[in-house]
């Protein structure tokens, strides 16, 4: 099955290599960037107006290659309505509890853990190296950053940044919206829509920590 890939930044072409490393068959990108332009020799093909006509003609399957968690999030749902299978792509290289549930629109990067009974919902990403321990729940588009560690029985909420290297005690819930800054210890629950740094981690302004890169 071809898979169509939405995005052209720099999430866009670690996903491609994800892609092929499952010898997957790329029909190509869906991007705002001039047709024809190529990312790692695959080319964009459309815009995301051309949707509904790519899908008409015959391609079955597209993924959400966008690293801004709130669009990734609305362009999966809009794939689904248009029809399309939304596959959960996992690097080889990762680890994956057998009792865990991984849901559609993931994608898992190399070296990542998902631990026993854990939940990673629809449109996440689990970057490279990451770690989500034993009962972890993942909500829908968050992104758990490379080398970030979750300890057992974490719950982090919809479209949620875990920077890189960010390690999270046992127990503690994140909320929607929220900002865990690369390196911070957490090690209390977060309120939704905070932004928070440090060891161990508090509450920062909204300016001090930048918003994601909207970069497709």
């Amino acid at each position: 099955m071809k898979l169509l890939l939405l995005g052209a930044g720099g999430h866009a072409k670690a996903v491609i290599e994800v892609a092929r490393a499952l010898n997957a068959e790329i029909a190509g990108l869906v991007a705002e960037a001039p047709v024809g332009t190529r990312v790692m020799d695959v080319a964009v093909i459309g815009a995301d107006g051309d949707l509904a006509r790519l899908r008409a003609d015959g391609i079955e399957a597209a993924f959400v290659a966008v690293g801004d968690n709130a669009v990734r999030q609305r362009l999966a749902r809009q794939l689904r309505a248009l029809g399309f299978a939304v596959p959960t792509i996992v690097h080889p290289s990762a680890v994956i509890s057998s009792s865990a549930v991984i849901e559609d629109g993931v994608v898992v990067m190399p070296l990542a853990f998902v631990g026993a009974e854990s939940q990673i919902g629809e449109a996440a990403i689990l970057n490279s190296a990451a770690i989500v321990e034993h009962d972890g729940r993942i909500a829908s588009a968050a992104h758990i950053a490379p080398g970030a560690v979750l300890a057992g029985d974490v719950v982090v909420g919809e479209r949620t940044l875990v920077g890189v290297g960010a390690v999270v005690r046992p127990g503690v819930r994140i909320g929607a919206d929220a900002v865990i800054g690369a390196g911070a210890a957490v090690v209390a629950d977060v309120a939704a829509g905070a932004r928070v740094a440090g060891t161990p981690a508090r509450r920062l302004p909204l300016r001090a920590i930048p918003s994601q890169s909207r970069n497709r």
